[in-house]
């Protein structure tokens, strides 16, 4: 629990750094915060940091960019990106989780090792497969936090275009078009570091191994 509230802090700090912008969306970190939060502590803890952090501003802690909180920040025009981050959160974790089970069995072949006795033609198609095999769930991993990101954009949109009178399309323009390229890199920088930061924690026995068994339970753990 203790981590849990530990990422929702770092949630609430990296908010803070920001551009402000004439639509009222500001370029913030918020999006690279929630995202590394997922994939450190996974869908289900990482969801639930970010739960706190949406209810810690909805309480009224100054916790969302620009030392904001209350509820007028989560229904007001720009407030669907913020109850949107509970999307992103749970498909990263859930990407992060494909992509970090993968690594564990690549190793795990690795270690045990083929025959002696294989040709180099034999070699060549197996080290082909290795890296089809560890190729594939990255960009799986990838897409599944990618369709967080695009779900958190969309929901932010919607709310944006309803309270400000206008046209999905042109809100889109406004509040989701322009950020879409930082998020994206934001979400790659997330998971390159999130994934070596969730290695240290689970050395340092700060995190709990998902137990071997059920693949479903283990993504969305």
């Amino acid at each position: 629990m203790i981590i849990i509230a530990m990422f929702a802090a770092v949630i609430a700090v990296l908010a803070q750094i920001a551009i402000p912008l004439p639509s009222g969306v500001p370029v913030t970190l918020q999006t690279f915060a929630v995202a590394l939060t997922a994939v450190v502590l996974g869908a289900r803890l990482g969801s639930l940091s970010t739960l706190i952090y949406i209810l810690l501003g909805a309480a009224g802690a100054p916790v969302f960019t620009g030392f904001n909180g209350g509820l007028g920040a989560i229904v007001g025009k720009t407030g669907g990106f913020i109850w949107g981050f509970l999307f992103l959160a749970f498909f990263t974790g859930a990407g992060a989780a494909v992509m970090t089970k993968t690594g564990e069995e690549e190793k795990n072949r690795k270690r045990h090792g083929g025959s002696s006795g294989e040709g180099a033609g034999s070699k060549s198609n197996d080290g082909f497969r290795e890296k089809r095999r560890s190729f594939l769930p990255k960009i799986t991993g990838f897409l599944l936090g990618l369709t967080g990101l695009l779900i958190c954009h969309v929901f932010g949109t919607i709310q944006y275009a309803l309270l400000g009178n206008m046209g999905f399309r042109q809100a889109a323009l406004l509040v989701s078009v322009p950020f879409l390229i930082k998020d994206i890199c934001s979400l790659a920088l997330a998971f390159l570091l999130g994934i070596q930061v969730r290695r240290q924690l689970y050395r340092a026995s700060f995190l709990q191994k998902p137990a071997r068994g059920r693949n479903v339970r283990q993504i969305w753990r």
